[in-house]
């Protein structure tokens, strides 16, 4: 008879200092993200040197409750003497360039932001739901059914159908010959699910106005815009993977922007010879020709704007002097080769420029007739085009809302006025809304 033994596991010191630094890290790693969020969202972008200096005073209130030996050399909080940031790098969230985010941090800020948001969205009484449909479209699913008169037989089960074939003449005890004879009932199908696929173009003002800090103080007017748009776009790879999106920024001219340089978005001053002003059409114009690439049945823009326009393009010197006649002040614009360089080794984007002049006129609360015109030419030129304009008007002044709601009566499309800080919520709600929409049209929610 074995005698049984008993043994009684103590945790070594060793050991619980090694799962204390663990959880140490841990809890440094998270707060060092938030910190992070917070800074790579200002417009002037931390460099890595203070980078360095924000972590470590933010993350001293990871230790507050922790015990400090004044023996022990001192060291990190993140348990050892290496920086903090050489630390995020071993771990894959920072890199040594100047936009020093990875796409391992990109998508687990974005991912944060987008928990948040839907938190926010749900406590308020609107959900986030997913939906199963299964019939006709465009995703091969695993599963089968009965061919139907009218049904693509491009989904066609043959070994299914073979199979149909022979345990039918089997049933009734038939003779299996070659070749088979299929009935009708004998095809099978795989099921598909309808795969609703959108395009959107996001269109953020970059204009100086935009710089304009919130009423709550905790950050402008672009931070709020950019921290919205980030989280979307994690949305949309999240959930909607099949979908599109794109994002150009836009002042006096536009330019796309690669949806991992969100965080980076910077708005034009009036250092930057004129950029600064709002062209709706350069916006529309450069959204028109991505969207046209794009294969999506669905086609969207959404402008994100605090300000109604301020420029348009100039097509031709009778053009200007058009304007010019009836406002001989009237300021046109071309940028010089120094500028559109100093703009893409600053902010690397290209211009979307051609061999046009812009026309800049800031009227407070008005817009001049040429730019209303040439706004409304475009926009026009994509609904014919299938592409729905929506406005998201960023701003406390409800009086700007004014031409917006003018300019979607004309497009049939939705105006927006809302609180800066909450255009998370409403970006993320009308994205998700929009879908439904759409896939409403075809299937049941």
């Amino acid at each position: 008879m074995r005698a049984n033994t008993n043994f009684v596991y103590f945790q070594s010191e060793d050991d619980k200092s090694e799962n204390s630094s663990s959880e140490i890290s841990n809890e440094s790693v998270k707060q060092a993200l938030k910190t992070i969020a917070r800074q790579i969202l200002k417009e002037k972008t931390p460099s890595m040197k203070d980078l360095e200096n924000m972590l470590k005073s933010a993350l001293q209130e990871t230790i507050t409750n922790q015990e400090k030996n004044e023996d022990k050399q001192e060291t990190d909080v993140h348990g050892n003497s290496e920086p903090m940031t050489k630390y995020l790098q071993k771990l894959g969230y920072l890199k040594d360039d100047k936009k020093w985010l990875t796409k391992k941090a990109f998508f687990e800020i974005g991912q944060k932001m987008l928990e948040d948001i839907i938190k926010a969205i749900n406590e308020s009484g609107s959900g986030f739901h997913e939906t199963k449909n299964i019939g006709l479209g465009d995703t091969i699913l695993d599963t089968t059914k009965k061919l139907e008169v009218g049904d693509d037989i491009k989904h066609l089960n043959v070994p299914k159908t073979i199979m149909n074939v022979i345990q039918r003449k089997k049933s009734k005890g038939e003779p299996i010959k070659f070749p088979l004879e299929i009935e009708f009932d004998d095809f099978e199908k795989f099921e598909t699910k309808e795969e609703v696929k959108v395009a959107v173009v996001y269109c953020i003002d970059l204009s100086s106005t935009m710089k304009y800090s919130l009423s709550s103080g905790e950050g402008t007017r672009i931070e709020a815009a950019k921290k919205a748009l980030w989280a979307l776009y994690v949305l949309n790879k999240k959930f909607f993977p099949s979908d599109s999106i794109y994002i150009v920024g836009f002042g006096s001219l536009a330019s796309q922007i690669n949806p991992h340089d969100i965080p980076y978005l910077k708005t034009y001053d009036a250092s930057d010879n004129f950029l600064h002003y709002t062209n709706y059409q350069a916006a529309l114009r450069l959204s028109l020709k991505i969207l046209k690439k794009d294969g999506s049945q669905n086609k969207r823009i959404v402008m994100i704007t605090d300000g109604q326009p301020s420029a348009c393009f100039v097509d031709d010197e009778s053009q200007r002097n058009a304007i010019l006649s009836d406002k001989p002040y009237s300021h046109f614009y071309r940028p010089d080769e120094s500028t559109l360089s100093k703009i893409k080794n600053e902010r690397d984007v290209k211009l979307d420029m051609g061999d046009e002049m812009v026309y800049l006129c800031y009227r407070y609360r008005q817009v001049d007739p040429a730019v209303e015109s040439k706004t409304l030419h475009e926009a026009k030129k994509c609904r014919k085009e299938g592409i729905e304009i929506d406005t998201i008007m960023v701003s406390e002044e409800a009086e700007l809302l004014s031409y917006v709601e003018s300019l979607e009566k004309h497009l049939r499309g939705r105006a927006y006025y809302i609180n800066p800080e909450k255009i998370d919520r409403v970006l993320i709600s009308d994205f998700i809304s929009n879908k439904k929409k759409i896939l409403n049209s075809r299937n049941s929610w």
